[in-house]
C-alpha cells in the first residue's frame, strides 16, 4: 500500500488513509525486560479486513525494523486493526472463543503480576493495562480510577503475591483511543481502559473486546509532541541542578588542591635536590625537609620521588595486557564523547529519543569507528615501553607485537559476546522479545570482522610508526633512563604510601562526582523513563574525566613518595575503583528502588550491569593512567640526574 508508506514515513495523512496500529509487547511492569509478543496473552483478532482468515490480512505481521530496533528489545507486529485518519470515531472489536483453563491461567498470571500492552500509533507509544484483581462482588463496576491514563495507573497499582479466597482477576474489554490531531498531522495519543468493561475471568467466558478510536482538532504543534513524554519535572528537579554544580565545586577543590600540594610540594622538592646535587659537587651546606639549608648535623641521604628516577619509566608488568586495556580504554573515552556529542546534537539531525534504536545505532556505528584509536594508542604505548623490558634488552625475537593486537582486537568484543550469548540464552529459553535474532547476530559480525578489526589492526600500525626510532632513539621517549636492575621497593611504608590504601579512595572521589546522574541514567534504563538531558550527561561526563585524573595524580605522587615506582597499575586502578562504587550502588539501586523479581530479570539486570561497570573502569582507568602519565613525565623532566 502506496499511501501507508508514504504516511508513515513523514508522518502526514490524507482523509481516509490509513493509520497502522503496531502492537510490541506484553509483560510485567516491574521486569522491563521481561517482555513478550502481545498476543502470547489469548486476545483475539480485530475483526476487520487484517483478520487472520482473510487472504491478504496482514494481522500480527512483521514490521520491518533496523538492527537498533531489534537490540533495543522492539518487535512491532501489525495488530490487525484498520484505524483510518478521519475526524468520525471509529470502533473495532472481536470475540474470544470459550476461554480454557490455560488461557484463564495465563490472564491470572498477567494481572496478578501487573502485566501492561504497549502499542505505538503513528509512531507514538501508548501503554494499556491487562487487568485489575477485584474482590468477588460486584465492585468493579464502581471501580474509581483517578489516574489519567493507563501508564499513570501502572505506577501507582502494586503486584499481589498469591492470589486470594476473595480476590479475583478481571480484564479490561474496552480500550479508549483518543487521537488529537493537527492539519494532516497525528500529535497527542491516549489510551484508557474502562473500568466498566471489566470482565471477571472464568473458564468458559467469552471475552467480547472493543477499540473506541476517538478523534479531535488541537493547535498543538506536531515538532513538540514528544515532549508529554519527557519527564521534565523529574529530570530537571532543582536536586539534579544542584547535584551538577555540587560535582563542579568538587572539581575546583580537587584542582585547587592539586595546585597548592603539588605546586608548592614540587618547588621544595626541585629545591632540595638542586641544593643536595649542588653539595654532591662540592658545595657546603645541607637543606632541611623543606629545601632550607641547615647549618651542622651529619649529611642525610636523600629520599622521596627523585631516588625511583631510574626506575619510574620500567614498562608495567604484562605490558601487552595493559596496552590492550589502555588502547581499549581510549577507545570508549572516544565512543562514550562522540555517542553523548550526537545525542546532545538531537535538534539538529533529530532527538534520539524521539526514534527507536537510534542510541544503539549510533554506539555500534561509533564503536566501529574508534577502534582504529584502541588499535593506535596500544600499539604507540608498547611501542614506547617495550625497549625498556628485559627482552628488549636481550635483544630476543618475540611476538608480543602481535599479541598486543590479538588483545586489542578482541578484549572487549570477548567479554561482551560472552554477557549477551548469556543473556540471549536466558531470553530464548523464557520466549521473550529481547532474543537477539540470529541475522542481526551475522550483522554485527561482518561490521566487526570488515570494519572494526581492519581499523584496529590499521590503528596499530601507525601507533608503532607513530615517531621513527630514526628521529628518536627508543629510550629517548623518556626523561630518565631506565637502570638495568630494579631497585628494592620499600615495605615499611605508611597507609598513605600504598596503593591498596589510596586506590579505594580514590574511586570513591569520583564516583561521588558522578552518582546523581547514575541515578537518573539507571532510572532511564530500567523504568521507562525517556533520557533527554544529554547536556547533563556531558558536563557530568566532563567532570568524571577530571576528576579521575586529579585523584590518580594525587594516588601517584603519595606511591613515588613511598618510593613506590610500579606506578602504572596504580594509577590505572585508581580511576578504575570508580566501577567498583558503581557497581555496588546497581546492587543497592536493585534491591531498594525497584521491584523487579524472577531469574530472567536479574539475570538481565546485574548483566548489563556488569558490562556498564567493566566499560567504564577501563574508561576511567586510561582517564587515570593518562593524566598520571603526563603528570609523571613532567615533574622528573626537571629533575637534575647525575
Amino acid at each position: 500500500n502506496v499511501s501507508t508508506s508514504a504516511g508513515t514515513a513523514d508522518h502526514r495523512y490524507k482523509n481516509g488513509e490509513h493509520v497502522e496500529l503496531w502492537v510490541n509487547k506484553v509483560g510485567p511492569y516491574a521486569n522491563p525486560q521481561e517482555a513478550y509478543e502481545y498476543y502470547t496473552l489469548p486476545y483475539c483478532a480485530p475483526d476487520t479486513k487484517n483478520h487472520p482468515n482473510n487472504k491478504d490480512g496482514r494481522h500480527n505481521e512483521w514490521k520491518v525494523q533496523s538492527m537498533g530496533e531489534y537490540l533495543g528489545g522492539h518487535a512491532l507486529r501489525h495488530s490487525g486493526h484498520d484505524i483510518k485518519f478521519d475526524a468520525k470515531d471509529q470502533s473495532e472489536g472481536c470475540t474470544t472463543a470459550p476461554l480454557t483453563e490455560e488461557q484463564v491461567q495465563k490472564f491470572t498470571i498477567a494481572i496478578q503480576h501487573r502485566w501492561f500492552y504497549q502499542m505505538y500509533f503513528d509512531d507514538l507509544p501508548v501503554w494499556g493495562m491487562v487487568g485489575e484483581l477485584l474482590p468477588t462482588e460486584s465492585e468493579h463496576a464502581s471501580l474509581k480510577v483517578s489516574e489519567k491514563d493507563d501508564r499513570d495507573r501502572l505506577e501507582h497499582v502494586s503486584d499481589v503475591s498469591e492470589v486470594s479466597g476473595n480476590m479475583h482477576p478481571y480484564v479490561y474489554t474496552t480500550r479508549n483511543l483518543l487521537v488529537r490531531y493537527n492539519g494532516d498531522q497525528i500529535v497527542q495519543v491516549d489510551l484508557t481502559s474502562d473500568p466498566k468493561s471489566l470482565i471477571k475471568v472464568d473458564v468458559g467466558e467469552k471475552l467480547a473486546f472493543q477499540l473506541h478510536v476517538q478523534w479531535e482538532p488541537t493547535t498543538d504543534m506536531f515538532h513538540s509532541r514528544f515532549d508529554r513524554y519527557l519527564d521534565h519535572e523529574f529530570f530537571k528537579h532543582p536536586i539534579h541542578w544542584f547535584s551538577v554544580f555540587n560535582s563542579f565545586m568538587m572539581v575546583l577543590f580537587l584542582m585547587g588542591l592539586v595546585a597548592l600540594i603539588l605546586l608548592r610540594t614540587l618547588k621544595k622538592d626541585y629545591a632540595r635536590y638542586g641544593l643536595v646535587a649542588d653539595m654532591e659537587e662540592g658545595a657546603d651546606g645541607e637543606v632541611d625537609e623543606d629545601g632550607k639549608p641547615i647549618k651542622g648535623g651529619e649529611h642525610s641521604e636523600d629520599a622521596g620521588w627523585k631516588q625511583v628516577h631510574g626506575d619510574v619509566f620500567r614498562a608495567p608488568t604484562f605490558l601487552p595486557l595493559f596496552a590492550a586495556l589502555v588502547g581499549t580504554g581510549w577507545q570508549l573515552v572516544v565512543l562514550t564523547a562522540s555517542v553523548i556529542l550526537f545525542a546532545v546534537l538531537g535538534p539538529l539531525h533529530g532527538e534520539v529519543h524521539e526514534e527507536r534504536g537510534e542510541v544503539v545505532h549510533a554506539v555500534i556505528v561509533c564503536y566501529s569507528l574508534s577502534s582504529i584509536v584502541a588499535g593506535f594508542m596500544s600499539g604507540k604505548f608498547f611501542k614506547i615501553y617495550y625497549p625498556t623490558t628485559a627482552a628488549a634488552r636481550r635483544n630476543e625475537k618475540t611476538a608480543m607485537w602481535q599479541m598486543v593486537m590479538a588483545l586489542t582486537v578482541l578484549l572487549l568484543p570477548t567479554v561482551t559476546v560472552f554477557i549477551l550469548t548469556y543473556l540471549n540464552t536466558v531470553s530464548l529459553a523464557y520466549g521473550t522479545i529481547n532474543t537477539i535474532p540470529f541475522l542481526v547476530i551475522v550483522k554485527l559480525f561482518l561490521i566487526w570482522v570488515f570494519i572494526s578489526v581492519p581499523l584496529c589492526v590499521v590503528g596499530t600500525m601507525l601507533g608503532r610508526h607513530a615517531s621513527p626510532d630514526s628521529v628518536k632513539g627508543p629510550l629517548e621517549h623518556f626523561p630518565c633512563r631506565v637502570n638495568a636492575i630494579p631497585r628494592p621497593i620499600p615495605e615499611d611504608v605508611p597507609w598513605y604510601g600504598k596503593p591498596s590504601g589510596l586506590i579505594p579512595l580514590a574511586g570513591l572521589l569520583s564516583f561521588g562526582s558522578i552518582f546523581i546522574e547514575l541515578y537518573y541514567v539507571l532510572t532511564s534504563l530500567w523504568n521507562y523513563k525517556f533520557y533527554h538531558v544529554y547536556g547533563f550527561l556531558l558536563g557530568v561526563y566532563s567532570i568524571l574525566a577530571i576528576v579521575v585524573g586529579m585523584t590518580s595524580i594525587i594516588v601517584v605522587y603519595f606511591c613515588l613518595n613511598a618510593e613506590n615506582y610500579l606506578w602504572q597499575w596504580t594509577a590505572f586502578g585508581s580511576g578504575a575503583s570508580t566501577a567498583g562504587y558503581v557497581y555496588l550502588y546497581g546492587v543497592y539501586y536493585f534491591f531498594f528502588k525497584t521491584q523487579m523479581h524472577g531469574f530472567l530479570q536479574t539475570s538481565f539486570y546485574f548483566g548489563y550491569m556488569t558490562l556498564i561497570s567493566l566499560t567504564l573502569g577501563l574508561l576511567c582507568g586510561t582517564l587515570g593512567h593518562g593524566a598520571a602519565h603526563s603528570f609523571v613525565k613532567a615533574i622528573f623532566q626537571n629533575v637534575k640526574v647525575d
